[in-house]
């Protein structure tokens, strides 16, 4: 049998079993051992937010067409960062190079499943790094996510960098900021995940709910004003405080998953006066500027190597492992008490 997280309507979870399926060719199956679940694009299907149950994406177009849900409750096997054991392998792909034995863990996305049957090209080369511990490999997917946002912020050694929101992907940026040679300012609204930033690298940090974060960044580079921000919570007056920050002709790197109307976001203001560049970052793609040479494949790998190495420590950051059997509870923190939280796992 095979054990399903699904959101059956919102802030509903259920745990479905199913009949195992069959291998259909070019395939392999990999039994999960953890599974991390998103405290952002995950959390907004839990809650009913997601623009894909309300409006269906047009891939030619690219854009959101009204009228009809792209995807309806029950939701299922949401997740997109899971590690796991292969178990069986389709017989024709013997000899397929960089293909992962049975018997190796592996790494990638295969939902919120007691079982996943992943297509082989999603898993060339996705055998866990020699010293990787399983529960690190959880990483893969938000650490590239933290990564996509630096590469896309253009960092050089010793610029001023602003980081807001200091959740599990924001101490991520934090950390790869600081490896990319700039001085971190940390913003967030919770004290204790800035004392988790500073141990990260930051060099100062600011609590949102004291206000005055735009003024206190600017004091502390001569009036001048961050040479970048990476905004990373996805709440808009958190967007709206990163342009504010920024110096004349700074680049804000919105990396968040932003939800409804702009409610506090004001671009008649200083992202207006001081012709500040505001870009997106979002996971489906890297920065054009680098397509030649990167790609979201090889953000992940970098990260899981970085972590491999030492470089940037991420099983610290995990504070809650949760029995899959018991996923709806790993909701209801995230959702009602995030200050409790920073990463939580669900265990098969």
């Amino acid at each position: 049998m095979e054990r399903v997280v699904q959101f059956t309507g919102p802030r509903q979870v259920e745990v479905a079993e199913h009949d195992s399926a069959s291998l259909p060719p070019g395939h392999l199956r990999v039994r999960t051992r953890y599974s991390g679940v998103s405290a952002g694009t995950e959390l907004t299907a839990y809650r009913g937010t997601n623009p894909y149950l309300t409006r269906t994406w047009d891939p030619e177009a690219r854009i959101f067409r009204e009228g009809a849900a792209g995807i309806e409750y029950p939701v299922a096997g949401w997740g997109y960062s899971e590690v796991g054991e292969v178990t069986e392998i389709s017989p024709e792909l013997a000899g397929t190079p960089g293909l992962p034995a049975v018997g190796d863990l592996v790494w990638g996305i295969w939902g919120h499943r007691s079982e996943g049957i992943v297509p082989v090209e999603r898993m060339i080369g996705h055998s866990l790094p020699a010293g990787l511990a399983p529960l690190a490999a959880t990483f893969a997917r938000v650490g590239a996510i933290a990564y996509n946002a630096v590469l896309a912020s253009d960092i050089h050694v010793g610029e001023d960098v602003a980081v807001f929101g200091q959740g599990v992907i924001g101490l991520l940026t934090t950390r790869l900021a600081e490896l990319n040679g700039g001085r971190v300012t940390a913003v967030d609204a919770l004290d204790g995940r800035l004392g988790t930033a500073r141990a990260y690298g930051a060099t100062a940090t600011l609590n949102a709910l004291a206000g005055g974060v735009a003024e206190a960044i600017r004091g502390a580079t001569q009036g001048r004003g961050a040479d970048v921000a990476i905004e990373i919570s996805g709440v808009y007056p958190a967007l709206h405080e990163a342009l504010r920050s920024v110096t004349v002709g700074g680049r804000v790197v919105a990396s968040g998953f932003y939800q409804g109307d702009g409610v506090g976001l004001r671009l008649g203001d200083e992202f207006h006066h001081n012709r500040v560049q505001l870009i997106c970052s979002q996971i489906g793609g890297v920065p054009p500027q680098l397509a030649g040479r990167w790609t979201v494949e090889r953000l992940q790998r970098t990260f899981l190597t970085l972590v491999a190495e030492g470089r940037v420590d991420v099983t610290s950051l995990v504070s809650h492992v949760i029995p899959a059997a018991d996923a709806s509870e790993a909701y209801v923190l995230l959702d009602e008490r995030p200050s409790d939280a920073l990463q939580v796992v669900l265990e098969f």
